[in-house]
Parts: structure tokens; sequence; C-alpha cells
């Protein structure tokens, strides 16, 4: 099996993502499964396409996009991407679209197709927290999201995909105000494998042995 995960890289005046940081740290292969590992753009539009070209590539059984929420304290496994964006701040390319879809022509809303309840199931019987969440919020992590599903959608119906949303690394967490959630990048990173082997289904038992032999 081959799931290609992605990460964003710095935005908001972060000089590093958590993200792209935790995904780093997965292995190349994990027993029989091939982990494709990409860094994308933080700019609305483009990076749907990088998605895509990672999809054209590497012909990916299943992809996860993951990114940065802030205000979290725990791992979210997003449930649904809605057609619509309002950006809170610029992205990188400066761009700021207000009350505009994502895709002209595509549904409402998307739902998950990657299985996210026992994605977060999996993560917690590890003792790592996580959560189901219904809002990707309408920033780029939505707006990726949604390319992504109206993707699997429209051309790669055989393909699976979702949305992790992480908290902030631990050392993002020096500077901000007092309370601010973190999450070690180490963390972040067993709970993201421990995302695959749920969604890796009977080639499960192959991570949970690499974890054993190599743990991160």
């Amino acid at each position: 099996m081959k799931i290609l995960i992605t990460g964003f890289e710095p935005f908001g005046g972060e000089s590093v993502n958590p993200a792209y940081e935790a995904v780093k740290l997965l292995p190349d292969m994990a027993g029989d499964i091939q982990i494709v590992k990409m860094e994308i753009p933080t700019v609305f539009g483009e990076a749907g396409k990088v998605v895509e070209t990672g999809i054209l590539q590497h012909q990916p059984d299943a992809v996860i996009c993951v990114g940065q929420a802030g205000r979290r304290a725990d791992i979210g496994v997003e449930r649904v991407a809605i057609n619509l964006v309002e950006a809170s701040i610029p992205d990188n390319a400066g761009n700021q679209p207000m009350d505009v879809k994502v895709q002209e022509d595509g549904d409402t809303a998307y739902f998950a197709t990657i299985p996210v309840k026992a994605m977060v199931k999996n993560i917690k019987d590890h003792g790592i927290p996580a959560s189901i969440s219904y809002t990707a919020g309408t920033y780029v992590c939505n707006s990726v999201m949604y390319d992504l599903l109206y993707l699997i959608d429209r051309k790669y119906p055989s393909i699976r995909g979702g949305f992790i949303h992480v908290p902030y690394a631990t050392e993002q967490g020096v500077g901000k105000p007092v309370g601010t959630a973190t999450m070690e990048l180490s963390t972040i990173s067993k709970a993201l494998l421990y995302a695959l082997e749920a969604v890796a289904g009977e080639d499960a038992l192959m991570i949970k042995e690499l974890l054993k032999t190599n743990p991160l």
C-alpha cells in the first residue's frame, strides 16, 4: 500500500510548521506500506495543484494532508471540508480571498473518505489526545482538503483522502501566551503513524512492529 502524506510550509509569521516537521519524521517504509512525504505551499489553489501533481507522480492508494491548528490541543482528524474560503490572514502569496468558493462547480461539502473514527480511536488507544473535528476552518487547510476530495470525487475515485490538524510544536510555544497548547513533534509524528495504521487496515500489525523496533 502507498500513502501520500503532505504537510504545509510555515505561514503566519511562524519559522516552522509542525505539520511538515512531523511528516518528515515518518519512515519511508512501514512494513509493506510505502509512505511518500511532500511539502505543499500555504497558498490558496496552489496547494491543491501540488497535491494533484503528487497523486499523478506517485499513484497512491490514499492521500492525507496535514496542517497546523494553533488553537487546538489535540490531534484533530477532519470529517468534512466546505466549499468556502474566508481568509483571516493572507496566504504566503499575499492572497486574502473572502466569501468565495474553493471550486465553482464543486458540491457544498465533501466528507473525508478515510476511516476517521478508526484513526482517532487508534491514536487515543496509544495514549495521544485526538478527536474528530467537524470544521477544518475556512483557510488554506480547508481549501486543500476540499480540493483533494473534489479531485477524488471527479477524477480519482479509487483513492481515499482526508486531513489531519495538529497543534503547535512545543518550541512554538515560546513567546506565546501562557497556556497555549503545544505538543512534541515526536508525539505528533507518532500520532500520524497511528493514523496511517488505521488507514492501512490489514497492514496495521506491520506498523506496530516497526514502532517497537524503531521508536520515533
